[in-house]
């Protein structure tokens, strides 16, 4: 393993100049970081296409051998670019640059024999292929058929260190450390899971002879990073399940009992009377809970959360309740503290809104434990807020809080309460299985009865006139309507100037006093924004012109029409959280997502996928297959996850039979203190050794 660990600098072929480049552009400090710089797909040398082949090959990469007739640099400033003539003996295409076009220039040579490599595209009548990979054709010597492609960057490039230096130094680093390498995985995982033994796979993955040798490899490389990462996850588990770490609350409880029999507001769904029971089966047992909870828009996590937090009222422990915003705890409060009326129970809100000796008082009774239930924002995890005997956390849309924010909870009581996440995006299975693996999952995947799924549709601009003309008939039936502006910075000038341009259009559309309008935004002071937020809930105005901070929080039954403007601007995941804010009723609701002409490839598929489903769990793996794991976990979650070759949006798979291995490992050597388990535990540990321990919270 030494040698793994050499700094770069001694590489043959690398110096200080390269090393130092190296570690700015591709974070590679050391022979192991460079080993692990995998090739992202493979060129078959012997295999050429010409020209005139390329209507029928377009779509893929092709490599081509020609001659460059032509040079000329066109535009200014950013929008400049180097164009070149190529040709074979079929036909030309168009080369172009728009980035390092003097150097380039330099290099270039007419007459020349060229190989390049790229994808073509047709562009204003003109076949062409931008930044291709290109090299003399007599320069090359053949050594192998699969050159594999490495990722660089501009900086690199210009010292050498485009994809075929890079392949340069692995070449010379696999003669140096080849055989050296300390296998990993006991001879019984290999086996059982017909893996190449990890000197092997790094050589094939890096120089194969046959791509079935690098698909081996891949396959290998993957499993072993996976591995370790559900071996990890598995060990946090064990280790927060043992019995002495949980708070015992063996009784449902007369609190429950009463609640459930005579003031629950309408009948369960079966997913959520099984959540409930899985949460209880926790509580009861005594072992630690930290328990995910997964469902829908609109299928009823608050309650099912509400039911646990009276059973742990119940067992004579105070709970608490944390949302990301104080519109959504507001309204939290306002629900729970209505529908625990009859049972007098204390029921408390702590928001930064919450000041003097109103604050003072509160924090009183909750370390004199008169406060049952306390709602409220990250407030709730200041050191000052101490409880008397704190049972249960949960926290909902969990992923808009930090890890450190999460963990402090635990410093609120003696003995550390039982956690219960809540989350409104569901996550696809593979992203559960990583991120969430030392959590127990629960799914509410039940809608309640008399929901009907809301009828998606997308617009241009130039269907303006018919969308308000819909509006207005939906609102002469008596229903309302929210319209959605972007509002990427709230601080960004020209978000709020079409915002507000909005607003006056609608304003002109609808004028009073047939029609009332209001606006919410995260310019507005608190106290004017709830106004008008309680004004629309009240059903006093008609359409509610708002940025995203009615994404959650909002709970108007009466709203029918949801329209989403410049749709094409926001992510999956948050089209689908905006959509939940109508269908709350029992009357058909719509989403119209409004957009200009021109969408991105991307942008299209979002708007195709919310219109063909309302199923968050589809529209969570397209957004995973789309932004991948570390935009939908936000970077705090994603940064936890190192990953150099396994892609969580592809290799669900591999995930269950890595999880799958980890899981019998553990099974007959839960400590790993076998002797042929040695070097396994030895690599775990330097995985894990420079890791923030958030073993015991999600």
């Amino acid at each position: 393993m030494e040698v793994l660990q050499t700094n770069i600098t001694y590489l043959k072929g690398v110096g200080p100049e390269r090393a130092k480049l190296l570690e700015e552009e591709l974070g590679i400090k050391t022979f192991n970081d460079l080993l692990h710089h995998f090739p992202f797909r493979y060129i078959d040398r012997t295999q050429f296409n010409t020209i005139a082949e390329l209507p029928e090959i377009y779509q893929q990469p092709v490599q081509l051998k020609g001659v460059i007739t032509g040079l000329n640099v066109s535009g200014n400033g950013r929008k400049k670019a180097l164009k070149a003539v190529f040709k074979d003996a079929t036909g030309s295409i168009e080369l172009v640059w728009f980035k390092g076009i003097k150097w380039i220039m330099d290099s270039l040579k007419t007459n020349q024999v060229y190989e390049i490599y790229g994808k073509v595209q047709r562009y204003g009548g003109v076949w062409n292929m931008a930044h291709p990979e290109m090299e003399k054709a007599e320069a090359r010597k053949i050594t192998r058929q699969f050159q594999p492609v490495y990722h660089s960057t501009e900086k690199l490039t210009k010292k050498g260190l485009h994809s075929k230096g890079i392949e340069k130094l692995l070449q010379q680093l696999l003669i140096d450390v080849i055989g050296k390498i300390p296998e990993s995985l006991s001879q019984e995982i290999l086996a059982t899971n017909k893996l190449l033994g990890i000197n092997q796979a790094m050589k094939q993955i890096h120089l194969p002879e046959h791509l079935e040798e690098a698909k081996r490899a891949r396959f290998r490389l993957k499993f072993e990073e996976l591995f370790f990462l559900q071996l990890e996850l598995l060990i946090r588990k064990n280790l927060r399940t043992k019995p002495e770490q949980g708070l015992p609350m063996p009784k449902v409880g007369e609190v429950f009992n009463t609640f459930y029999e005579y003031h629950l507001p309408f009948e369960l769904t079966n997913a959520q009377k099984r959540v409930v029971k899985e949460v209880f089966q926790d509580m009861k047992r005594g072992i630690h809970m930290n328990r995910l909870i997964q469902g829908d828009v609109g299928s009823g996590k608050t309650l099912v959360a509400l039911l646990n937090m009276l059973i742990a009222v119940g067992n004579g422990y105070q709970t608490a309740l944390l949302a990301p915003t104080e519109i959504l705890a507001q309204q939290h409060f306002e629900t729970i503290n209505a529908m625990l009326e009859p049972l007098n129970l204390k029921v408390a809100l702590l928001t930064g809104s919450v000041k003097g000796k109103v604050r003072r008082l509160l924090f009183e009774a909750l370390q004199n434990g008169e406060v049952h239930i306390l709602i409220g924002t990250h407030a709730i995890i200041e050191p000052k807020v101490m409880f008397q005997n704190l049972g249960l956390a949960v926290i909902d849309e969990q992923h808009r809080f930090g890890v450190a924010q999460r963990a402090s909870l635990w410093k609120k009581n003696s003995r550390p309460p039982h956690v219960l996440v809540m989350t409104a995006t569901p996550i696809p299975r593979t992203l559960a299985m990583s991120f969430y693996g030392d959590l127990d999952v629960s799914v509410i995947d039940e809608l309640p009865p008399g929901r009907k799924p809301i009828n998606t549709v997308h617009y241009f601009e130039k269907s303006r006139i018919k969308v308000f003309a819909f509006m207005k008939e939906q609102i002469a039936l008596g229903r309302q309507v929210y319209v959605v502006y972007p509002l990427i910075e709230e601080s960004s000038v020209l978000d709020y100037q079409n915002l507000m341009s909005g607003f006056e259009a609608i304003q002109r559309a609808f004028p009073p006093p047939q029609f009332h309008v209001s606006i919410v935004h995260g310019k507005m002071k608190a106290e004017d924004k709830d106004f008008e937020m309680q004004r629309f809930v009240k059903g006093e105005t008609h359409i509610m012109v708002a940025t995203t901070v009615i994404e959650v929080g909002v709970n108007v039954p009466n709203a029918s029409v949801m329209v989403i403007e410049s749709a094409e601007k926001f992510g999956l995941s948050q089209l689908h959280q905006l959509r939940g804010r109508v269908g709350r009723g029992a009357e058909q609701s719509y989403c119209i997502l409004m957009t200009g002409d021109k969408i991105s490839k991307e942008g299209k598929r979002r708007l195709q996928t919310m219109v063909q489903t309302n199923d968050g769990f589809k529209i969570a793996e397209v957004d995973l297959e789309i932004r991948g794991p570390g935009d939908i976990m936000g970077t705090q979650q994603s940064g936890l996850l190192q990953l150099s070759i396994a892609n969580l949006a592809t290799d669900g798979p591999i995930i269950s039979l890595a999880r799958d291995a980890a899981r019998k490992l553990l099974e007959i050597d839960e400590r790993l203190t076998e002797n042929k388990h040695f070097p396994l535990k030895h690599k775990l540990q330097s995985i894990i050794k420079n890791k923030p321990n958030w073993s015991k919270i999600s």
